[in-house]
């Protein structure tokens, strides 16, 4: 039976995975700054400084795309959270360390540039955003913990494996992130929101290549140890918002109109990173392995079962709501 690697075997073998890696996204990563996708020449003083509070009248977004920039927003203003999870589970040593400064540093970009395009536009409540900023970032959010309370049985969660389960965590975390930024910036029906959230989902692409490239490297050095974590992280995902405030109607908002569905989750973001992972074709697993594999093949068969029955009820729901707008007075 294969042993489990210990968190610093996992970290002393994988650094120079994870140093070429970062010299990869240095090279790749442009730079570009949070004030060149405001329209600052839309904004205006508020009641505090003489000027007008916010009305909702004043917001030129839909429900749909107010919602969605609520939680695409709050999802990353809950920074501190990622980077302690992060951190505790990488090293602040070498590749490593250098890593978690600069992934941390390119994603609080994305929380500045959307709340100051909101302020700046008047597109939500600044008072509502605020309180529900406070409100997410002092309950905080662990994806480990999430992880312990729905293990399955053949789950080897300890402390010195960390590593494996959040590498395999973020990977999806930030493609399901990309997907949920482009589609919001197209929903918002404005060019500069558009290339805002185009902007920060090519950060998140580039982080999603560094946490896939590490996750193969590691199916590689302990495919049974790696495919466990995986499996135990698809079969319990939940994104990074959950329990935020509005997370479940804003959820249902975005989900109901093609922000961030259940087919974009298993086609978008988990087929193609088990394909490219080759999970389904490795060759080099043990029991251990090919019993995460069959439990991993189960669970896709039932989300895609969970698909069709999702866009059926949707369509009927959408077609009454459809109906109920042609029978109202003009």
């Amino acid at each position: 039976m294969a042993r489990n690697l210990t968190q610093l075997e996992l970290l002393l073998e994988l650094e120079p995975v994870a140093a070429d890696n970062v010299d990869r996204h240095l090279a790749m990563a442009k730079e570009w700054h949070p004030h060149d996708y405001v329209p600052w020449d839309r904004g205006r003083d508020f009641a505090a400084l003489g000027g007008t509070d916010w009305d909702p009248a004043q917001s030129a977004l839909s429900e749909v795309a107010a919602a969605a920039m609520i939680t695409n927003l709050l999802t990353e203003d809950n920074l501190p959270s990622y980077h302690r999870e992060i951190a505790e589970n990488f090293s602040q040593d070498g590749a490593w360390g250098t890593w978690v400064g600069r992934w941390t540093a390119e994603e609080n970009r994305h929380g500045i540039v959307m709340r100051d395009y909101l302020v700046v536009t008047r597109g939500v409540d600044p008072v509502a955003l605020e309180q529900a900023r406070m409100a997410h970032m002092t309950t905080g959010y662990s994806a480990m913990a999430v992880v312990d309370a729905k293990a399955g049985p053949d789950a080897r969660l300890a402390a010195d494996a960390g590593l494996l389960y959040s590498v395999a965590y973020v990977t999806f975390q930030e493609l399901a992130t990309r997907v949920s930024h482009r589609n919001t910036g197209r929903a918002c029906d404005d060019p500069v929101a558009d290339r805002m959230l185009a902007r920060i989902a090519a950060d998140e692409n580039l982080h999603m290549i560094f946490y896939r490239n590490l996750c193969a490297a590691a199916l590689d050095l302990a495919p049974d140890q790696t495919l466990e974590a995986i499996t135990t992280i698809v079969t319990g995902f939940q994104m990074p918002g959950a329990g935020m405030p509005g997370w479940r109607r804003n959820g249902v908002l975005m989900a109901k109109h093609g922000i961030y569905d259940l087919r974009q989750h298993l086609e978008e973001v988990l087929l193609p990173v088990l394909r490219k992972w080759n999970v389904f074709e490795r060759t080099d697993l043990g029991p251990r392995g090919e019993r995460s594999r069959e439990r991993l093949a189960a669970f896709l068969d039932r989300l895609r079962a969970d698909v069709v029955r999702f866009e059926e009820q949707r369509d009927r729901a959408l077609a009454r709501e459809a109906r109920r707008r042609a029978q109202q007075p003009v």
